[in-house]
């Protein structure tokens, strides 16, 4: 095994024994491994903002291309630094009202698109089928009736201009009943993502405890481990020597 790939499973090992200390409490094992992995983010985003965007997408075409409609963009871009001089700081706002304006022109038909214009097309869907065998009912065709139901429902619960009374109030509670699926088919499926996640991490620590790495888990749980002991009685030692709040 390379040296650069055992150093970087003691790192990787080392780093995510770190953050899971939180679950004891705040500590400074966990804020090292916090502000190294905040540093290395924007680190890397600068450099692969410099590389990829900077100097493919700028610099390059601009000199070498002459693609002079680029020197709108940058225009923008140097108008948008222009707030750390206090007295051209004014002139930033034309180019975060360009931003707002192009984001907000993309964005809009895509949500309605995605959130309205589908919302509608589900439900414009036959709820039977018709074919040489005559009129007929499956699954997709009971999915339609669902979606239909439920999209109807759903909007009644939140139409509160009418008293939910009678059958407005039972199809309302039909709506919520379909809201509480959805937020919790949400909810499990965040959770398991979550658990996908802390598996694959589990599984990297335990083959990082296997001889061929060192046991680098191990030994950093030990060491992690013992300078938690060593730093809540530190902490301790100081609570017990700070002077009782009043006293001079």
């Amino acid at each position: 095994m390379s040296p650069e790939t055992l150093c970087g499973a003691w790192v990787a090992a080392g780093l995510s024994l770190c953050i899971y200390s939180f679950l004891y409490r705040d500590n400074p094992f966990f804020k090292l491994a916090e502000h190294i992995f905040v540093g290395a983010s924007v680190g890397y985003l600068l450099v692969i903002t410099y590389h990829e965007v900077i100097l493919k997408k700028l610099a390059v075409p601009l000199v070498e291309q002459h693609e002079w409609r680029l020197v709108i963009p940058l225009v923008l871009g140097l108008l948008m630094l222009a707030r750390f001089v206090p007295r051209l700081a004014w002139t930033s706002r034309l180019a975060f009202a360009f931003i707002l304006g192009v984001s907000s022109g993309v964005a809009i038909p895509r949500l309605l698109s995605s959130f309205v214009l589908q919302q509608v097309q589900g439900t414009l869907k036959p709820l039977v089928a018709t074919g040489p065998a005559g009129i007929s009912f499956g699954l997709a065709e009971l999915n339609t009736a669902l979606i239909l139901i439920g999209v109807v429902s759903v909007l009644v619960y939140f139409f509160f201009s009418l008293e939910h009374t009678g059958n407005v109030r039972r199809v309302a509670r039909l709506g919520m009943y379909f809201l509480m699926i959805s937020f919790g088919a949400a909810f499990g499926y965040t959770v398991m993502a979550r658990m996908s996640l802390l598996i694959g991490r589990f599984d990297e620590l335990i083959l990082y405890a296997t001889p061929e790495y060192g046991y680098a888990t191990v030994w950093l749980l030990g060491l992690v481990t013992g300078g938690l002991v060593w730093w809540q009685r530190r902490v301790r030692q100081a609570e017990t020597q700070a002077p009782p709040d009043g006293a001079e």
